[in-house]
């Protein structure tokens, strides 16, 4: 008992947690083609918010608020879109959920 022999280690080692991107971003998701298109797609849709934003007069605004719903709509879509496929939200949400997004 002197030598320590009757006590064994009762924990195992510490394992180091697996490394991790920044913020958890990933481009497994959103893989050829399609993650230019989303980039495209929103950087437009900003664009077209800030052309919005730049018209000073109108006669019939209908149109004019129409398109800024829909210009704004489209770009907070796709960068929901863009942060769901790109982080580490789509295995956090499941995939059943993502695709019903």
């Amino acid at each position: 008992m002197e030598n320590g022999g009757v006590y064994n280690e009762t924990t195992e080692p510490e394992t180091k947690a697996p490394r991790r991107r920044p913020f958890g971003f990933t481009l497994r998701r959103l893989w050829g083609w399609r993650l230019p298109v989303k980039v495209v797609q929103a950087i437009f849709s900003l664009a077209a918010v800030v052309c919005e934003e730049i018209v000073d007069d109108c006669n019939l605004c209908g149109g004019l608020y129409f398109f800024e719903f829909i210009s704004c709509s489209v770009f907070l879509l796709s960068l929901l879109i863009l942060c769901a496929y790109c982080t580490d939200l789509y295995e956090s949400l499941g995939e059943d959920k993502v695709q019903k997004l």
